[in-house]
């Protein structure tokens, strides 16, 4: 598989990353982002473009691909539904537009997040765009299209968020985050298993286009 990654720099997106460089059955992993993702790796190849709302001029290079993982995401905090929607709706659509035309036998998953609002009328501004993101996904031409919605999310083999908040807290969560996913697994997901889901579910689908923890956990037990 050739697959196209966006935010391989953010806490999933490392997990994510670092699953598809395991994997045997990926030949490329193409990081799309702003800034270089960082890793070294023979089947890694790193595009760099400025823009993440306009992609005309590296056309050319977004083509041939068996999957996209869309893993970039920003905290709605101190942000107004505007701005939010911007970075998030527009963002993600942006590529996924340009993504649908150039490989319409492609899967592409989208992370999102637990407690996103499919009616978009919801009260919870960030949850209501996430909610209209993942309903335009859904309409768009793809191979298969799928939803994850993580809660909880447990870093492993040395994931890091960029959210300097996340950064503070993550820390003091270490330590019990074994323990509360032990007792709640359906609670908790790691970067790890998140990885292994998103490559299963490009490889086989799944019943449900909008997969919450517990489904997660089901895809990877089933690959």
């Amino acid at each position: 598989m050739r697959i196209l990654l966006f935010g391989a720099t953010g806490m999933v997106g490392q997990g994510v990353l670092r699953e598809c460089l395991l994997a045997p059955d990926v030949s490329e992993v193409v990081a799309i982002g702003r800034s270089p993702s960082g890793e070294s790796h023979p089947r890694l190849t790193d595009l760099v473009h400025a823009d993440l709302f306009d992609y005309r001029a590296i056309e050319d290079r977004l083509g041939g691909f068996d999957a996209c993982f869309f893993c970039i995401g920003v905290s709605s905090f101190r942000m107004d539904e505007a701005a939010y929607t911007h970075l998030t709706y527009d963002m993600t659509l942006g590529a996924a537009t340009t993504l649908a035309r150039l490989n319409p036998g492609m899967s592409f998953v989208y992370v999102s997040g637990a407690g996103a609002d499919s009616s978009e009328s919801g009260k919870t501004m960030w949850a209501r765009v996430r909610g209209r993101t993942e309903n335009a996904l859904a309409r768009l031409p793809f191979k298969r299209t799928h939803v994850i919605r993580p809660g909880i999310i447990q870093a492993r083999h040395g994931a890091r968020s960029r959210t300097p908040a996340y950064r503070m807290i993550y820390p003091l969560l270490a330590p019990i985050l074994p323990l509360f996913r032990a007792l709640m697994p359906h609670k908790v997901a790691t970067t790890e298993t998140i990885g292994r889901a998103l490559l299963a579910l490009a490889r086989h689908g799944y019943p449900k286009t909008v997969l919450e923890t517990q489904d997660i956990e089901e895809v990877v037990r089933r690959k």
